[in-house]
């Protein structure tokens, strides 16, 4: 929002310079993002009169002028610019004057001669002086300019713009009114607002209004006949328009330009000879199209509102006037209307067709319900001013009779206090209140206070309160530290950081890798076979349309990203949440699982090349829990869909699930356009971070004994079963065992396996003797035939 500070000052005029005003309104939370002179810096130029104009004796595009600036003799100046007439008052560069150059270099006019004629100064135009302006012929100063005076003060360049950037929030500020308003509470400066006298009504021609879209809660309008639209806008006008960033396009038009920026309330004018009987507010029928003013046509969405008549759309709602309703330099007949949208109705609507207009900008954040009738009166008296005509009476047409009525807010003194933390004189609220334009009344408590209608913003007490703090200013308000008392907070010696088994996957040569939680429903569809995915209403996109209920989906592609372009040893891993639903509702579990495939070791010259396979994983999995101490963990054979049922295994803690790991399923494996055997595993990271606390345990002096036994065993029966079975001895001198062999094929009976192992006995306190150690290996093999049928093998 551009304001000039002449055109601000006409309304409030505070005793302050702009840098001080604009620094109020920074703080007061209307940001203000620069100030800028509407022309550059310049010296000598001044008013001048053309007396006389004669042809160049030696060039044809160039003329000799004769021009009086106000001093004993007139001056000449050699110029090429054809529309000078003699009479016309220009700005004349004196020599001896400066002017901007582009490059912000600087230009000084010295006398010269040109092709032999002497010229003496400079006619200069609105981008000689660096105006905002599209520099097309000679700046324009007023017909009653005093020779000789500076073109600064002739031509009101001593103006500066203030350029605020106005949140969606205070849509009352986007008009010189608005922002006259808060200068004027934030300064204590009273507000001249604009005289708005109502036209005298020539005639009886009104015309029908049919509000039919919800979204129009008011719609006023007046039929004005006899107008010229050929009349050039007045100068002072056309000069506010352009220091508010608008360009003229023809007199009624500018008007009702002129009113948006003044009051707010944006407005178009019909050519009321192309309009078909009434007008009605409606929702865009199927199919229906326009042409816009700026020549572009649109098909209009069903939820889009237009104006119409009987026979077609005559604009968007809100947004555009239609091309065919517009007016043109013959119109001598206009219908100018003015309405109220709801903002909601409006919001993104502009977008959807690729526009962003200066009404949409204002609608969709909010115009006042009260300001209709009065910017139609503001219209009509500078349209009749400015261009004649006769206006017939308003039409004012609303859906809701208390449109413009506003709840009344219970405002305590007590809450103020409390919210602010600082007491503010009650003089001082009921100013402040009064200023912002609320009805005040004093109750038991506080005040009830009834907002006005422009302000959108104000609902609830805190606004209120808030609008308390703003305007006493936030600078007024102390700051002060409470009260801090650092804790720190022990870590539980139970508890193992996340990051301990991130170094130890990367120890073990993984890289981490973060993905999304959105995953496609197809390949969660492949992960979780059985299971129904969580759907998002509103997913970013279709590869990010579910939930991930296992962070195998990122992994998983990841693998497949780095074998597509030449990666053929993977190692990754990830940890985060997964999302799965349950009897009780959406659950989420962190996790933290890994991937590998490939070779074993980077290609090197001591090692053999070997692939992966299923105990490689099962030992990075077996290193991880190792950090868990005091728990027992078991792998049985594995259940999970998605994983190769011979190659798979399910981890537990005592009876607990805790994750699984394995080989990928062929299926899978083919669905994923694997090419090589792809290993994964998953852990609950909740599971794995309490451990038990450490115990010492003292370090034998004494030697160990070591004993390999030979076990036939059924081939279903699997070592974890062994394992069980062997530390439930509780045999306290058995200090570690091992398998070190397992074998089955000629020798063996059909559907049993050999297992071999290693014992090793030792005591803290003496050395143990053959004859206990053959007694405690007995007594083992025993209870290994009794719970599992393994016998001892000679």
């Amino acid at each position: 929002m551009k304001v000039s500070e002449q055109w601000l000052r006409e309304f409030v005029n505070p005793e302050l310079d702009l840098e001080a005003i604009g620094e109020k309104l920074t703080f007061a939370g209307v940001e203000l993002d620069g100030i800028e002179p509407v022309a550059s810096a310049f010296t000598k130029v001044v008013v001048g009169e053309i007396i006389q104009i004669e042809q160049h004796p030696n060039a044809d595009r160039l003329k000799v002028c004769q021009v009086n600036v106000g001093a004993d003799e007139a001056i000449q100046i050699v110029t090429n610019v054809a529309t000078i007439a003699v009479g016309d008052k220009v700005p004349v560069a004196l020599v001896g004057a400066q002017l901007p150059e582009p490059d912000g270099s600087i230009f000084k006019i010295k006398k010269s001669k040109l092709r032999g004629e002497l010229s003496q100064g400079m006619f200069c135009g609105a981008e000689t002086l660096g105006l905002d302006d599209d520099g097309a012929g000679l700046l324009a100063l007023p017909k009653d300019a005093e020779l000789g005076m500076d073109v600064r003060d002739a031509a009101g360049l001593n103006d500066r713009i203030l350029d605020l950037d106005i949140t969606p929030n205070r849509a009352d500020c986007l008009s010189i009114i608005g922002v006259a308003r808060e200068v004027g509470v934030l300064t204590e400066t009273d507000v001249a607002m604009p005289a708005l006298v109502e036209v005298p009504v020539e005639g009886d021609q009104t015309f029908e209004v049919s509000l039919l879209a919800e979204g129009c809660q008011r719609y006023a309008g007046r039929i004005i006949n006899g107008v010229d639209n050929t009349i050039a806008t007045p100068d002072w006008m056309l000069t506010k328009l352009q220091r508010a960033g608008l360009r003229g396009v023809s007199v009624l038009v500018d008007i009702t330009n002129f009113v948006m920026l003044e009051l707010g309330q944006p407005m178009h004018a019909f050519d009321l000879e192309k309009i078909e009987g009434g007008i009605t507010v409606r929702l865009a029928e199927e199919g229906e199209k326009l042409v816009l003013l700026d020549d572009s046509t649109v098909k209009i969405k069903t939820n889009t509102m237009v104006i119409a008549d009987d026979k077609q759309p005559l604009a968007l709602a809100g947004i555009m006037g239609g091309l065919s309703s517009s007016v043109t330099d013959t119109t001598q007949n206009i219908l100018l209307e003015s309405a109220y949208f709801v903002p909601e109705s409006i919001a993104g609507k502009a977008r959807a067709y690729g526009l962003h207009t200066d009404s949409s900008h204002r609608f969709e954040r909010g115009v006042s319900a009260d300001l209709q009738v009065k910017a139609l009166e503001r219209a009509s008296q500078l349209i009749i001013d400015i261009c004649g005509g006769k206006a017939a009476p308003v039409v004012d047409k609303q859906v809701d009779s208390k449109l413009q009525h506003r709840h009344p807010i219970v405002l305590r003194k007590a809450r103020i206090s409390r919210v602010l933390g600082i007491t503010i004189a009650e003089s001082k609220i009921l100013s402040i209140l009064t200023r912002l334009g609320c009805d005040v009344v004093e109750n038991a408590e506080g005040w009830m206070v009834t907002p006005p209608v422009f302000r959108f913003d104000i609902a609830i007490e805190v606004d209120l309160i808030e609008e308390l703090a703003r305007i006493y200013g936030y600078d007024k308000i102390p700051s002060t530290l409470r009260d801090l008392k650092p804790t720190i907070v022990q870590a539980a010696e139970q508890s193992i950081p996340l990051n301990t088994y991130h170094k130890l996957l990367l120890a073990r040569d993984y890289q981490e890798i973060i993905s999304y939680s959105f995953v496609d429903e197809k390949s969660e569809a492949l992960l979780s076979k059985g299971s129904e995915p969580i759907k998002l209403a509103n997913p970013l996109s279709a590869e990010l349309s579910v939930m991930r209920s296992s962070l195998w989906s990122g992994l998983l592609k990841s693998v497949s990203y780095n074998l597509k372009r030449q990666q053929a040893r993977v190692r990754l891993f990830e940890t985060g949440l997964t999302f799965v639903k349950t009897e009780k509702g959406l659950v989420q579990r962190k996790k933290i699982a890994g991937a590998i495939t490939g070779s074993v070791l980077k290609s090197q010259w001591a090692e053999a090349e070997r692939k992966v396979d299923f105990y490689d994983i099962k030992g990075d999995v077996e290193s991880l829990l190792n950090e868990v101490t005091g728990s027992d963990f078991t792998f049985f054979i594995g259940t999970h869909p998605s994983l190769h049922p011979g190659q798979s295994a399910d981890i537990y803690k005592g009876e607990e699930r805790i994750g699984c790991l394995g080989a990928i399923h062929p299926r899978l494996e083919k669905a994923l356009g694997f090419g090589q055997a792809v290993y994964v595993f998953e852990l609950d990271v909740a599971k794995i971070q309490q451990s038990g606390l450490p115990s010492y345990q003292k370090v034998s002096t004494y030697p160990s004994v070591q004993r390999d036994i030979s076990l036939l065993i059924s081939d279903k029966v699997s070592f974890s079963e062994v394992c069980a079975t062997i530390d439930k001895a509780d045999l306290y001198q058995l200090l570690d065992y091992y398998l070190f062999d397992s074998y089955s094929g000629n020798g063996i009976e059909y559907g049993k396996k050999s297992l071999a192992l290693s014992l090793i006995f030792q005591d803290v306190s003496r050395t143990l003797e053959e004859a206990e150690v053959s007694i405690w290996v007995d007594s083992l093999a025993q209870q290994l035939e009794r719970e599992i049928g393994a016998i001892l093998r000679n």
